[in-house]
């Protein structure tokens, strides 16, 4: 038997797959990702023209303003919801749009009960958004 081998026996090479550098490799990318993820969820900057005012404009245009208690505001004055489509066919007379500033912790049931109140009268609600022009502050 001493020139025969036997069944199953290997001298050779190891079989087995060495998993470690996959595993280090995987978690590296794991932390190189989980770093730059908030960069994606920026997009792309944009860079506008910017415009010179050339008709000032001295109308008062009507702005319904949700606050943080959740109160309703028609260009400064309290107002009820269910006031509103009167107080502004009172004050604004033939104005078929209106702005919406909601706070960011306002309710979404209070903001779509003022637009369907708004749309009920068929007036354009215009949505107000603020600008994010310094992300460093």
């Amino acid at each position: 038997m001493r020139g025969r081998r036997r069944f199953g026996a290997s001298y050779g090479s190891l079989s087995e797959i060495n998993v470690v550098p996959l595993v280090d490799v995987v978690l590296v990318l794991l932390i190189i990702f989980m770093l730059t993820a908030h960069v994606m969820d920026y997009g792309q900057e944009v860079d506008v023209p910017k415009t010179k005012l050339t008709k000032e404009n001295n109308d008062v245009l009507p702005v319904v303003e949700i606050r943080r208690g959740q109160t309703l505001y028609l260009n400064g004055k309290t107002v009820n919801i269910n006031d509103l489509v009167p107080q502004l066919a009172k004050r604004f007379k033939d104005q078929k749009s209106v702005y919406v500033a909601a706070d960011s912790s306002t309710r979404w049931d209070l903001l779509a009960q003022v637009l369907a109140e708004l749309g009920g009268a068929h007036i354009t609600a215009r949505m107000v958004t603020k600008p994010i022009e310094s992300r460093g502050q």
